[in-house]
């Protein structure tokens, strides 16, 4: 902990903690750089350890303790086998089913706010299945509308030495940041077995990378010119020129452990685009969305009552008519009885069946076919 911070307690025991959504391509290294991150942070003088949802449902074995694993309320293989899915229709459903109770992972990790200073979140292999679901949107809004977060995009190094592959990278990392609005981090993984400088330059000189595109195989036919997916990246690396200006790029190791400090220093660096960007977006989102539904509301009243004052026009006999029944009818009312069934001791045909539970095999439950 630096000396400036442990001057001001009242501000540090007023500070969210930070959430780190870790997203990436399957086999870039995700859940062993969030490995690294927790060995770095617990490495600390005093020790910071964090606090980790996993949010693979599929992964066999992680290597980290997380706080919060989907595979103790979620069983990912009875999802598949109960509803005739895929792997990934699978991983899919589980954390959609995962989501429903998200609420409850709120308030688990709001109560431990003022004990941790980081809070990360790895996310499944399958790189589409958490950032372009409806599960993946809702979990994203909801830590980043209750604490300030950042998006870590772990790209593989070694495997992004191709233009095509980089261009690749950087298009989905574009992407996601437009779609989150959050703020940004290309962590480049693996540099122990790859350096990252060329793609830093890449990214900070369109030029060299057109002059790598040029000289890779195959960016000619065989007439000598270059191909249409040449053509096109060379267009895109103009359009991405923009994008690279508003993020931040750090080489890391998640086997050595380099680059640690160089991450942590760009997601604190993080936390004020979070407080003056991203949070202006929400509350101006918020105050568009209640203006909306009072426009709404306003509207429906307005016709409501217009629609009573064509209808008294039309027929002044009933609109006279019209009134609030008496003291004296109302008592008849109360000797009305409601009867009300409670279904929570039998079960009964067309029962929701809390498939999040399904983990716990000493209940029986032959879970219907949504087919």
């Amino acid at each position: 902990m630096s000396p400036s911070s442990s001057n001001q307690p009242d501000m540090n025991s007023k500070r969210k903690p930070h959430v780190i959504i870790t997203i990436g391509m399957a086999g870039a290294g995700k859940s062993t750089f969030v490995q690294r991150i927790n060995s770095y942070l617990h490495s600390q003088n005093p020790p910071q350890p964090p606090y980790i949802l996993n949010l693979d449902p599929a992964v066999t074995h992680v290597p980290f303790e997380a706080n919060i694993d989907i595979r103790d309320t979620v069983n990912y293989k009875e999802v598949m086998k109960q509803y005739n899915l895929g792997p990934n229709g699978g991983i899919l459903t589980a954390l959609n089913l995962f989501t429903t109770k998200f609420d409850q992972v709120l308030d688990l990790v709001e109560k431990r706010a003022e004990t941790v200073d980081h809070i990360i979140l790895d996310t499944p292999g399958q790189i589409e299945i958490f950032t372009w679901s409806a599960s993946g949107a809702i979990i994203t809004d909801a830590v980043a509308s209750s604490f300030p977060t950042v998006v870590a995009y772990i790209i593989d190094t070694p495997r992004t030495t191709a233009p095509a592959t980089f261009m690749s990278n950087m298009l989905y990392a574009c992407s996601i940041m437009y779609k989150t609005k959050l703020p940004f981090i290309l962590v480049f993984n693996k540099i122990d077995a790859q350096p990252h400088d060329f793609a830093l330059e890449w990214m900070q000189d369109f030029e060299a990378f057109q002059v790598a595109l040029a000289s890779h195989s195959g960016s000619r036919d065989s007439e000598g010119e270059p191909t249409y997916m040449n053509s096109l990246m060379n267009s895109m690396s103009l359009v991405l020129d923009e994008f690279y200006k508003h993020l931040k790029a750090v080489g890391v190791s998640s086997m050595t452990g380099a680059g640690m400090k160089e991450f942590f220093d760009a997601v604190e660096e993080s936390r004020e685009t979070y407080r003056t960007e991203y949070l202006p977006e929400i509350e101006r989102a918020r105050a568009a969305r209640e203006k909306s539904l009072q426009d709404i509301k306003e509207d429906s009243i307005n016709r409501l009552m217009g629609d009573l004052a064509v209808d008294r026009a039309a027929n002044p006999k009933a609109a006279a008519e019209d009134r609030w029944a008496s003291d004296e009818e109302d008592d008849d009312d109360e000797d009305l009885e409601v009867n009300l069934i409670d279904r929570s001791e039998e079960p009964y045909p067309g029962q929701y069946i809390d498939v999040t539970r399904m983990r716990h095999q000493s209940e029986n439950i032959n879970w219907p076919n949504p087919g």
